[in-house]
């Protein structure tokens, strides 16, 4: 990280996919954020009540729960937090919750430099 850049910010990445959720933590550290992660919505919600992140990374699908709930929560929490909401499937439902909530909707594949730009402005 350049010492003339301000801090990136502080990233909370949750997502049921061990494998995936490994991926995106290690993208978003080599960028020079620092990474909190979890893989269900109970940890997260501790996470984002006790210490919350500058950017929320959900998937939509998160057991009995969804990424929406998470940015519901967050957005009370730290109402200028960043939301970026993560699904394989695109539902038009769930894009307009997640716009009308202030969230970012990304439909995976998502390549990891459309991440980090999302993630960017976010922290900006």
């Amino acid at each position: 990280m350049d010492v003339g850049r301000p801090f990136p910010g502080r990233v909370l990445i949750v997502d049921d996919d061990q494998y995936l959720l490994r991926t995106l933590v290690r993208l978003v550290e080599r960028a020079g954020y620092h990474v909190e992660s979890c893989t269900g919505y109970h940890s997260a919600k501790t996470l984002l009540t006790n210490h919350p992140p500058d950017v929320l990374i959900a998937d939509v699908r998160l057991g009995e729960f969804n990424g929406l709930q998470l940015v519901a929560r967050a957005k009370l929490a730290r109402p200028q937090i960043a939301a970026i909401v993560l699904t394989g499937f695109d539902d038009p439902v769930m894009r307009d919750q997640a716009c009308s909530m202030g969230a970012t909707y990304l439909v995976k594949p998502v390549t990891g430099d459309r991440l980090l730009e999302t993630i960017g402005r976010g922290t900006a």
